[in-house]
This record gives structure tokens, C-alpha cells and sequence, in this order.
């Protein structure tokens, strides 16, 4: 039997892994990186092999090209060919929640940073919500246009945006639907910090860095505290948390952080 010919596409994601950080890359800059249902799968696998991957302590997601991700796209739809076009048959059960990026970031214990270095519109923007934190380029917009599309922010906005920044703002930017600057979005408490365009990568992989070198079991048990926190009344959440903190006190990566600091000296730690 003749052998199927190989794959000559460009991966819509890239994934590149440096020491203990991990940069995902969305890979179809001559679209400002729109969604397509091949991205979609592509980005979910990355997500998955970095959490499970012990030795990523981080991860940053960006976009290539001058975009970080403008949502769904909109030229295929129209024309028939991708999300939302009447030409492909996808349906809501189709997209099963194990297959979408969105919800495996919410369920991840490795920390994420968006680099928001372009436009991030539509899903690009939900994409940046489900990160735990968001860097953005000075240069850079936040497009929450669901509502001039007729849609709903539907890749986890609506549960993100009013724990991000409360339930009137929220409804402030998804309803008025207007374009935000970095600084805009900064003032709404969207994003964490604004960066000079040349200096984004560079800070980013400054922040990715100091989170590597902290104790990785520590971290990871911090974010889901955190995430089970959201749903939980204070004293079941304490008695989770006195748990989870015994079990710290018995890994390696404990002893090596009360070594260092009896030592005074940098901790090195394993991750056991």
C-alpha cells in the first residue's frame, strides 16, 4: 500500500520549550491568527502536553505576526468554509468541552501568561481571560465586539470577565461592545500590566522565569486552590487548604525552601 502523503501545512500552533517555559504560539499570522477548527485541536493538544510535561513550570501564549488572536474567521464564515459558515456542519455538541482550549486552561496546574502583543477580538479575548495573568503590548487593542456580531463571549467570557473585574464593568464592556486600549483595559483591570512593544517578550519570559524558579508542587497547588476557591464556602476551602499544606510540608521541594532560607542562599528546587 502506497503511503498517504505527508502533511505540507504550517502548524497553526507552535510550541517551543526553553529551560522551564513553554511559549505557544498561534501560527496563522496572515489571518492575525483567527480561529479555525484545526487551531482549536492543535492548541487544546499543546495545552494538555505542557501541564502534563513535569518539567514546564510555565507557560506563555502569544500570537505570531502583529495579532495575538482576532477570534473567529470571519472571511471563511462568510464564504461558507469555517466556524459559523453554512457550509460546515459543526454543532454544539460537536465541540465537546474536553476539545476546547478554554476549558483545559481552566483546568490546568501549570500558571499560563497571555502576551497579548496584537488585537485579541472575540475569542482571542476569551482565550486571554482563561490566562491567569495577561501581559499587554502598549500598541495592542482588546476587542470585546461580541454583541456587534450577534454572539456571546462563548469560550468561558461570561464565567472570566465578572470575576475579573465585577459584575457592572463587565456588563459595561460586553454590552457597549467597544474597542479597548491596552491602557483602557489596564484601568478596567483586564489586563495586568502594559509593555512597551519591544520590551513584551522580554518581560514576559522575566515573569515566567521567576515563576519557574519558585517551588513548582507549591505553585500548582496554589492554582487549584485558587480555582476550587471560586465555588467554595470559606471553612470546606480551609480544611482543603490545611491538607494540601501538610502534604506540602512532606515533599523535598519544602525542605530545599527552608534550607535555602536557614542557608541564605537561591533555592534550587526539583519538583518533588
Amino acid at each position: 500500500m502506497a503511503a498517504e502523503p505527508a502533511d505540507t501545512h504550517e502548524p497553526e500552533v507552535l510550541v517551543d520549550v526553553d529551560g522551564h517555559v513553554a511559549t505557544v504560539t498561534l501560527n496563522r499570522p496572515q489571518r492575525r491568527n483567527a480561529i479555525t477548527l484545526r487551531m482549536l485541536a492543535e492548541l487544546t493538544g499543546a495545552l494538555k502536553r505542557c501541564d502534563d510535561d513535569a518539567a514546564v513550570r510555565c507557560v506563555l501564549i502569544t500570537g505570531a505576526g502583529k495579532g495575538f488572536c482576532s477570534g473567529l474567521d470571519l472571511k471563511d464564515a462568510a464564504a461558507g468554509t469555517g466556524l459559523g459558515g453554512d457550509g460546515v456542519d459543526v454543532d454544539a455538541a460537536a465541540l465537546s468541552l474536553d476539545a476546547l482550549p478554554t476549558v483545559v486552561l481552566q483546568e490546568m496546574d501549570t500558571p499560563v501568561l497571555a502576551v497579548i502583543n496584537g488585537a485579541a477580538a472575540g475569542y482571542g479575548l476569551d482565550l486571554a481571560f482563561g490566562c491567569d495573568m495577561r501581559l499587554t503590548a502598549r500598541s495592542a487593542k482588546l476587542l470585546p465586539g461580541f454583541a456587534r456580531r450577534g454572539v456571546v463571549p462563548e469560550s468561558g467570557g461570561t464565567w472570566y470577565l465578572p470575576r475579573l473585574v465585577g459584575w457592572s464593568r463587565a456588563c459595561r464592556i460586553a454590552f457597549l461592545g467597544r474597542d479597548l486600549d491596552a491602557a483602557e483595559a489596564a484601568g478596567l483591570g483586564i489586563v495586568d500590566e502594559v509593555v512597551d512593544d519591544a520590551e513584551l517578550i522580554t518581560v514576559a519570559r522575566s515573569w515566567a522565569d521567576e515563576i519557574a524558579a519558585n517551588a513548582p508542587l507549591a505553585i500548582a497547588a496554589m492554582k487549584r486552590l485558587f480555582r476550587e476557591g471560586l465555588t467554595e464556602d470559606f471553612r470546606p476551602h480551609t480544611e482543603r487548604v490545611l491538607a494540601e499544606t501538610f502534604r506540602l510540608f512532606g515533599t523535598d521541594d519544602f525542605r530545599e525552601g527552608v534550607a535555602a532560607f536557614v542557608e541564605r542562599r537561591e533555592p534550587r528546587f526539583s519538583g518533588s
